[in-house]
């Protein structure tokens, strides 16, 4: 087994290899001058079972391209078996179509992804269950879930806490929190006119004098969620704090966040942070590399990741 790591997320690979206490793969990833992208395998990966790590998060476009690329280079390098580990997948949002004439740009990047050569993908909660199946290739999606489980009882009050969706869209996910917790479920019902622009219409729940924890799988630009807290906070909430697995936080979320009622943003590394999220006093990261770790080891040894999604072993 070898891992590669791209230059979306270095220090998660790092991590991950730490896990499992072996190193990366010697790899050139780097840029001419007029950026295009170039990768040299410094080392022989013929016949091996080769992971590549690497978030499609900002820049997106060209933290994708480095994957196809990275991907390319190890077919041509007569690997074994090629897996993109993607901790986080972008554009899975574009699951759809939204309109006339407009692209389902998911299933764009599963078909680049797998035409450039990856015979598996692992990745961590997809936007929509259903990406799974715009490919063609085993796709493993991992949960965030009980890596938030475990922060969750050791940081709340479990006999005041209610788990709050932000829409209807994110009902399973919040619902299974809510039920390894034991604990009330409340849904947000919201209006969106456009996207990153949202209206809290009714709140389906008691909440009143509850610890509030809204469980999603992205936050962007926090309007939504900041919308969110407010409206429970109105509504008679104790406090409200979040749990989203990939923090995208782009343009002026940060500060949104950090002028909101929200006591606590937690999010994963699933994408690199930036250093206005290292100095926010409420976002913190907790490391998703155990647990993709554990999943690699587990494909690379051809065993069952089932149990990974077991939420009482959190």
């Amino acid at each position: 087994m070898k891992i590669v790591a791209g230059n979306s997320n270095r220090p998660l690979a790092e991590a991950i290899v730490a896990h499992l206490k072996i190193a990366l793969c010697k790899a050139s990833v780097r840029r001419f001058s007029d950026m295009e992208c170039f990768v040299q395998m410094e080392e022989t990966v013929r016949g091996e079972d080769v992971f590549i790590i690497q978030s499609t998060s900002f820049p997106a476009n060209d933290n994708l391209m480095e994957l196809l690329v990275c991907i390319d280079a190890l077919r041509r390098g007569s690997a074994r078996r090629i897996t993109a580990v993607v901790p986080y997948f972008g554009y899975a949002r574009q699951d759809r179509k939204s309109g006339p004439r407009t692209p389902i740009s998911a299933k764009l990047v599963a078909n680049l992804i797998t035409q450039a050569g990856a015979d598996r993908v692992l990745t961590l909660d997809l936007h929509a269950g259903q990406i799974q199946g715009f490919f063609d290739i085993p796709l493993d999606n991992l949960y965030a879930s009980p890596v938030f489980l475990r922060d969750i009882k050791e940081n709340s009050d479990i006999n005041n806490l209610t788990m709050v969706s932000p829409d209807v869209g994110g009902v399973l996910r919040a619902r299974a929190i809510a039920k390894a917790l034991e604990v009330d479920l409340a849904i947000i019902d919201k209006r969106r006119e456009r996207a990153g622009v949202s209206e809290v219409m009714h709140i389906i729940g008691d909440i009143t004098d509850r610890e509030c924890i809204i469980v999603d799988d992205i936050v962007d630009s926090a309007g939504t969620l900041c919308n969110a807290a407010v409206a429970l906070v109105e509504a008679g909430a104790k406090s409200v704090s979040a749990y989203i697995t990939h923090g995208v936080l782009s343009g002026g979320a940060v500060s949104r966040v950090a002028s909101s009622p929200i006591k606590s943003l937690v999010t994963t590394d699933s994408i690199l942070s930036t250093e206005a999220v290292r100095v926010s006093h409420n976002i913190r990261q907790l490391s998703i590399a155990p647990l993709i770790g554990e999943a690699i080891a587990r494909i690379s040894n051809e065993k069952s990741v089932s149990r990974l999604f077991d939420y009482s072993a959190a």
